[in-house]
């Protein structure tokens, strides 16, 4: 990944509504309806975007044409990709509009456009549990002690995860020993050359830590891809925490078993299914006849 650039916008708010994966599949639209005529007008665009979710899908060709009539008095203008994205911008607030599409109670909306009927929302108070581990277990960090205790009221956590000092540092509070410190860039300031090693250096060590990383890339972390740095976030924790299942760290977990065979089944399973069997034992204690399969839909309110 380490020759991993992205797609650039130069007008810097623009650039700053799409992740890469989103602004790469959108020209990958805007090239598709170019070719077709070698040249995009404004007057093309009601019947070629019905291809675009959001866009195509919540308004007809008729409005989004009658939309952008209202909005682009000559329509024979030729679209180049920025104006393309601006406009696609702007029709999806349009048709969201149109839909009552909102965001999820108590989460951030920060990204207004998507390619999908999703916003990309973060929960805050996901944000601050995150927040308050990595207060805890890094503020001992001779570089990021400087930095830390972050305020989770605050969005300082992507600020200072620009860099990928704090991340790899994370990797290392999960596996470590996974990264060798000397091959972090550590200054005060870094130029665009520190800061894309340390990012490439952070995305290999996830992955081999057994984090998913596809659809990252390291122009998603110099630009504080919220949901993509929370997520990841959220995986090295995960790792972290689920590292101590075993009967050395959590004796506790011999009542799951019967003898020494089940022992050695129980103990060959990954953690997160030793965590769900764990879970279970405790419900059915509880009187709680239902079985829990997952950690996501099975416990919601």
């Amino acid at each position: 990944m380490s020759g991993y650039v992205g797609i650039l916008v130069s007008d810097p708010w623009l650039q700053n509504q799409f992740t890469q994966v989103e602004l790469r599949s959108l020209k990958s639209h805007y090239m598709s309806m170019k070719r077709e005529n070698g040249r995009l007008n404004l007057g093309d665009l009601p019947s070629k975007m019905s291809r675009l979710k959001v866009v195509g899908e919540n308004l007809t060709e008729q409005e989004r044409a009658s939309f952008l009539q209202d909005l682009y008095q000559n329509q024979d203008d030729e679209v180049d990709y920025e104006f393309f994205l601006k406009i696609y911008l702007k029709l999806q607030a349009h048709a969201s509009a149109r839909t009552g599409s909102t965001g999820a109670k108590n989460s951030s909306a920060f990204l207004k456009a998507a390619t999908t009927t999703l916003l990309h929302t973060i929960s805050e108070s996901e944000k601050a549990s995150y927040v308050a581990h990595i207060n805890n277990y890094l503020s001992q960090d001779k570089f990021l002690k400087r930095y830390l205790p972050i305020d989770p009221s605050t969005n300082n956590l992507f600020e200072i995860a620009k860099d990928g000092v704090l991340l790899c540092k994370l990797i290392n509070v999960a596996v470590p020993g996974t990264i060798d410190d000397r091959a972090i860039n550590t200054k005060a300031v870094l130029n665009p050359w520190e800061r894309n090693e340390n990012h490439t250096l952070c995305l290999n060590s996830a992955k081999a830590i057994g984090c998913t990383v596809v659809n990252i890339g390291t122009q998603d972390f110099i630009e504080g891809r919220r949901h993509l740095v929370l997520g990841l976030i959220s995986q090295i924790i995960k790792i972290q925490l689920l590292a101590d299942l075993n009967l050395k760290k959590t004796p506790q977990l011999v009542e799951l078993v019967g003898d020494s065979k089940d022992v050695e089944e129980l103990m060959s399973l990954p953690p997160e299914k030793i965590l769900l069997r764990w879970m279970n034992f405790q419900l059915k204690k509880g009187g709680y006849n239902k079985t829990v399969t997952n950690f996501s839909s099975d416990i919601k309110v």
